[in-house]
């Protein structure tokens, strides 16, 4: 577990369904991502985040409020690790939806802060990188405000999902490794 200021972040559970069911799949959070998907499509997306930390030891993990326990979305740390024939297949991923009410208050930033320092602390990743589509400039301007930087050299097209979700051209920032801190 991660603790900020004002953020936990934990693991995801099966209990997480309805809350992420809820809050992550409506119009406006889902306008970058293809459109809102059917519940067995969350569903399936909090196993995936359960399996990953079971493998990995980390995932995007569930962003709740310190003060309330309110689950208000997720981001963490994730081995990409299905997006085959991708430039980005195997590099540590950093990635955060939060919930609509929330926004504009910092927590997505917060946590991916926080986010980016476990990553250091707690992964060999040699960088870190997270990808959105061009049109999304709210989380290009956080992966900028976060250090992270344009590889255009990383840049793919998600493939179709059949008809109900088409390919998706996605642009790629990262950041290296800090290098370590000469010892006084």
């Amino acid at each position: 577990m991660i603790e900020t200021v004002r953020l936990r972040l934990r693991p995801c559970r099966d209990s997480d369904k309805p809350a992420f069911a809820a809050i992550l799949n409506t119009p406006r959070m889902t306008a970058e991502l293809g459109g809102v998907r059917p519940r067995a499509e969350i569903d399936a997306l909090v196993d995936k985040r359960i399996a990953d930390q079971a493998r990995h030891g980390h995932s995007y993990w569930a962003v709740e409020l310190r003060d309330s326990g309110e689950l208000i979305g997720t981001c963490g740390i994730r081995v990409a690790d299905d997006y085959p024939g991708t430039p980005v297949q195997g590099m540590y991923e950093i990635g955060w939806r939060i919930a609509e009410r929330h926004w504009g208050r910092g927590y997505a930033r917060e946590a991916a802060q926080a986010s980016l320092a476990w990553a250091w602390a707690h992964t060999p990743a040699p960088c870190v990188a997270a990808w959105t589509t061009p049109a999304n400039e709210r989380s290009r301007r956080l992966m900028q405000r976060l250090g992270l930087a344009r590889r255009p050299e990383l840049d793919f097209v998600k493939p179709a999902k059949g008809d109900a979700e088409p390919a998706m051209p996605l642009v790629v920032y990262a950041i290296d490794r800090p290098a370590p801190s000469a010892a006084p």
